[in-house]
């Protein structure tokens, strides 16, 4: 089990992503006191998790050392917010509202080449992105 704690939460997402990035920085708006960085600069290892896992979904690294993924990453961002996003992130936290909040952010996540500054290379798995397939 990963034993790390950190000053500070950490988000991590697909720096290679143009929704991703456009995402986060709507959340870098939120009152929030964490880090934030692409998966691609980041030391994976040091926050317990694989470039596999980073470039599923979007992560949060909890100052534990505990990670978070996908909808749940970004219920526990709202939480930290505080304010009327910590309502919205606990709901997130909570069946069935957890479960609506997996599928929804699993349905976005698979179509992200499709959302609002995604791209093409947003839809390619990393070694196809590196290796220029697909693009």
């Amino acid at each position: 089990m990963h034993q790390t704690r950190f000053d500070k939460p950490v988000l991590i997402f697909d720096g290679d992503c143009g929704f991703c990035a456009r995402s986060v920085n709507v959340f870098k708006r939120l009152p929030i006191d964490a880090e934030v960085t692409a998966y691609q600069f980041a030391d994976l290892q040091l926050y317990g998790t694989t470039e596999e896992r980073a470039s599923y979904e979007v992560l949060w690294v909890d100052r534990s050392g505990r990670v978070h993924g996908g909808a749940q990453a970004i219920a526990r961002l709202l939480v930290s917010a505080g304010g009327i996003y910590a309502v919205a992130g606990h709901l997130m936290r909570t069946p069935p509202l957890r479960w609506m909040a997996a599928g929804a952010y699993r349905m976005i996540a698979n179509n992200r080449q499709r959302m609002p500054g995604g791209t093409v290379a947003c839809g390619l798995p990393p070694a196809a992105r590196e290796s220029g397939i697909g693009a």
